[in-house]
Order: C-alpha cells, then sequence, then structure tokens
C-alpha cells in the first residue's frame, strides 16, 4: 500500500487466504489488517470483506482557489480588514518585559493566569458551562486535538455544508469520515443532524457565529432544536468554533452541556490578527486533560508572552469591538441589500462573508475575474449542498459596492437565484 500498488478502492483478499499465500497464522494476518484499520488505511464491510481506503487529504480543497491577475479586486481571501486590527507592538513590547522579569520556564503553568481570569469571566457572560480551559494554536488546532482525543480512525464526524474548507479536510486528514448537515441562515438543521447521529455519526463540529462561508448565526430556537437532538444522543462528541468572537454583534447561543463530551474553542485571530496564533478552549473535564496530556507531549504550551500580549490588548481596550462589528455589518448589509435590489439571493447574518447561491458555479467565478473581481468558489467551502460564491467583505468600501453587484447578477445572468439549503 505504500509503495502505491494497491489503488484506494481495492479489495484485499480474505485473512484466511492471505493467510496461505504468505504462509503465515491467520492470527498474524488478522492482526495487521487490525492495525492498518485503526490507522484508517482500509476499511472493513462485513461480508464485503476489506478494502483500500482513500488517502486522507491534507490540501485537498487549497487548490481550488482563484489565482488573482494583477489589476484584479480580491474578494475571495477571508482575511480581516487590516485597518480594524490593534497595533500589537506595545503589547508585546510590554509582554516581552515582563518576560524579562519573570521568564516562563518548562514545568511552569501553561496557561497565563489572567488570561484565564478573563477568559472565563467572558465565557461565563455568554453561557458557557463552567469547564477547565487550555490554550491551543488556533481554532483548528482546537478542534484537531479535540477530535484526536476521543475519535479513531473510521469514526464519522457531521459537519455543516456548506463549511470551512479546512474543517472538512482535516476530517479526512484525521482518518475519519464526513456527514454533511445543511445550513440555513440559523445554523445545522436539526432534522439533519438527527440523521447523522442515528447513522452513527460519533461528533459534530458546529459553528456558533459567521460561519464560514454563509455567515450564518446560531439562533436561539435553533439552538434549542439541535439541543434536544443532541440529548437523545448524549454520547456525541459536541465541538463548537467561536471563531469570530470579537468582530460580530450576534448573541452567542451555545450548545454545550446537551453531551457528556464537549468542547468550546474561542480564538483571537479574527479580531487581534491571524499570525496571534491563539485560541481559548474549554470543556468538560476529561476532554480538556486529554488535550493538555497530548500538548504535554507536542509543543508543552502555546506561549506565555503571546498570552500576555494578549492580556494586555484585552485590558487596555485595543479592539472596540462593537464598532468592529458594526463596520463589517454595514459592508455585508450593503452587499446584500445591492444584491437584493438586482433581484440576486445572498446571505450573511454575521461576520466578513457573503455567500451567493448560483446556478453555474464555474461560469460566474470565471465571468467575475474577467470582469475584474476574483471571488472564492463554493466547491471549497461544500460536499452536497448547491453550488455558490463566498465574497469577503471586510475591505470592500462604499464605494466598490454597487459595481460588485452589478458583476455578480451579470455573471448569474438571468438565471433565478438558489437557495444553498
Amino acid at each position: 500500500m505504500g509503495a502505491g500498488e494497491l489503488r484506494p478502492g481495492q479489495p484485499l483478499p480474505p485473512m484466511r487466504e492471505l493467510a496461505e499465500r504468505l504462509g503465515v497464522n491467520p492470527n498474524t494476518v488478522a492482526a495487521a489488517y487490525r492495525t492498518l484499520r485503526e490507522r484508517g488505511v482500509i476499511e472493513t464491510a462485513g461480508r464485503r470483506g476489506s478494502r483500500v481506503r482513500p488517502a486522507p487529504a491534507t490540501t485537498g480543497r487549497d487548490h481550488i482557489r482563484v489565482d488573482v491577475p494583477a489589476g484584479v479586486r480580491d474578494v475571495a481571501n477571508g482575511d480581516p480588514d487590516p485597518a480594524l486590527l490593534p497595533p500589537l507592538a506595545g503589547a508585546f513590547a510590554g509582554a516581552a518585559a515582563e518576560g524579562d522579569r519573570a521568564p516562563v520556564m518548562y514545568g511552569d503553568a501553561p496557561v497565563e493566569p489572567e488570561l484565564a481570569r478573563i477568559a472565563r469571566a467572558g465565557l461565563d457572560a455568554d453561557g458557557v458551562p463552567d469547564g477547565p480551559l487550555a490554550v491551543v494554536s488556533g481554532a483548528l488546532d482546537g478542534v484537531e486535538r479535540v477530535l484526536a482525543a476521543h475519535l479513531k480512525p473510521g469514526d464519522t464526524v457531521a459537519v455543516e455544508d456548506p463549511g470551512w474548507g479546512r474543517t472538512l479536510d482535516l476530517v479526512p486528514a484525521l482518518g475519519l469520515r464526513t456527514a454533511p448537515v445543511g445550513v440555513d441562515d440559523e445554523g445545522p438543521y436539526a432534522d439533519d443532524l438527527r440523521r447523522a447521529l442515528e447513522a452513527g455519526a460519533r461528533a459534530l463540529i458546529v459553528t456558533d457565529r459567521a460561519q464560514n462561508p454563509t455567515g450564518a448565526a446560531v439562533s436561539a430556537a435553533r439552538a434549542r432544536a439541535l439541543r434536544s437532538v443532541l440529548r437523545e444522543h448524549p454520547e456525541t462528541l459536541l465541538i463548537e468554533d467561536d471563531h469570530a468572537h470579537g468582530i460580530v454583534d450576534v448573541p452567542l447561543h451555545s450548545l454545550a452541556g446537551a453531551t457528556r463530551h464537549w468542547a468550546f474553542v474561542r480564538s483571537a485571530a479574527k479580531a487581534y490578527g491571524p499570525d496571534l496564533r491563539l485560541a481559548l478552549l474549554t470543556g468538560d473535564a476529561v476532554t480538556v486533560d486529554r488535550v493538555r496530556g497530548r500538548q504535554r507531549l507536542g509543543p508543552g504550551w502555546v506561549s506565555r508572552l503571546m498570552q500576555r500580549a494578549l492580556v494586555r490588548l484585552w485590558a487596555d481596550g485595543a479592539v472596540d469591538t462593537a464598532q468592529v462589528a458594526a463596520a463589517y455589518g454595514r459592508r455585508r448589509d450593503a452587499l446584500i441589500g445591492a444584491l437584493e435590489r438586482r433581484g440576486v439571493a445572498a446571505h450573511g447574518r454575521s461576520g466578513m462573508n457573503v455567500w451567493v447561491p448560483v446556478p453555474d458555479e464555474t461560469g460566474a467565478v470565471a465571468r467575475l475575474l474577467h470582469a475584474g473581481w476574483a471571488v472564492a468558489p463554493g466547491a471549497r467551502f461544500r460536499m452536497s449542498a448547491p453550488p455558490g460564491i463566498r465574497v469577503t467583505v471586510s475591505t470592500l468600501t462604499e464605494g466598490e459596492t454597487e459595481a460588485l453587484a452589478d458583476a455578480i447578477a451579470s455573471a448569474l445572468g438571468p438565471a433565478p437565484a438558489r437557495s444553498y439549503v
């Protein structure tokens, strides 16, 4: 298999037959098959035997992007507006000076005490259940560590569809399977989640706010429906991604507490800068203990210098979260309104992206590129959901909105807009 002589999907010989061919004990072959299955290399389907699994995709969706030529306006990148990010020099200088006075050494606490205090106060205010705290290197790092702490290769994870492309790549890269759950403006559909869990999904990853790419935010009513489904399956591993904390103005409706094992990840990247690779992770005691234990065996901890800098940014009020959320909201609403006036349906309840359903994704992307606009192809974010394009409005100016709406309407042609649900 490692040499590539066995192709994905190719059946393997029955264990007894292979044992006779190799002249070894059948138990030896059974143990080898078991090891390959545990590592996600093969899959077994009862009497249908064992087959080679497809190689996990590590960057499967990264190649589905648009190269932005010179002179083309990039509204595909998904980045926050640099003008709304705080200056970091002062916070890091202060944190470095603190480190000079009291250097962090091996064996010291992995979480800055003041960071834990401020973070816990914010989580309490948002209704996230009490739990121990860990610091990880960004939201996706936290998601990966929680999945690895509980699941084994071959397990199925319910994921949003459309959803964050990196998550859709990460799950199979861990040897796990994906089960798509449809999304509308209020979050994942409860009925879709129920079907996925009844079919055997062992985990759910849900984005609470500013869902990428649709901008969905879990509403109070949808949260009640989702909690009801999760209570029917209390052994489900729940992972909540609050990556957009600090740039959204919609309330959090957490699902935490509906299952035995859960994790809530809150990133600082969108509000304070993508290069600030830091996210807070809380959850049930077993989950957080496993994450911390595995972290100790690898990187050890996330830099306390980085943690102290974030504390200073928080303490100094470096980001006016209400002002930032309002700025993104104005840009989002302006584009959605302009498209609506042109008969084009679009979605974006929160965050910095707008999702536009399209009848022909490839054609729409190509025509927009020819018109001077680079948008993200929806294929990067979807499994079985209908086609669409993602537009990042974070740096979109008031003067550009009408021109972009004209270009999108022209690229879609006379065909009626389609829903992404």
